[in-house]
């Protein structure tokens, strides 16, 4: 597998940059603003990795484990955190990310056992 080609961290990379930078256009509701651009940036840096290194399988699940807490995150903050703007966004993007990092598992794994001389 080539370097930088992979649709699935292109995908996870962009919906970093949307929870980073997301809080400039949504209303901060308690600590939503730390917390997003936190797994905003750490998405972006795990998307690069996995770009970089395609055949690091424990990136994938990096990744996946970041858009679950962006999932999860709002569910244990104030209870006005879920009816906000900042909250959906956290929301779609885990989702997105989640889906894309399941998708890119398999081919992150052959593309590791494809590196590894027998």
């Amino acid at each position: 597998m080539k370097k930088w080609t992979r649709w699935e961290d292109w995908v996870a990379i962009a919906a970093g940059v949307a929870v980073a930078l997301s809080t400039l256009f949504v209303p901060a509701v308690g600590a939503s603003v730390a917390i997003m651009v936190t797994l905003g940036v750490l998405l972006v840096i795990s998307g690069l990795v996995n770009l970089a290194w395609p055949g690091l399988v424990a990136m994938e699940y990096v990744q996946g484990a970041l858009g679950l807490l962006l999932i999860v995150i709002p569910l244990f903050q104030l209870p006005e955190t879920l009816n906000s703007a900042a909250a959906w966004v956290s929301w779609i993007c885990g989702a997105i990310v989640v889906v894309v990092a399941a998708l890119a598992i398999r081919p992150s794994m052959r593309a590791h056992h494809d590196a590894i001389t027998h």
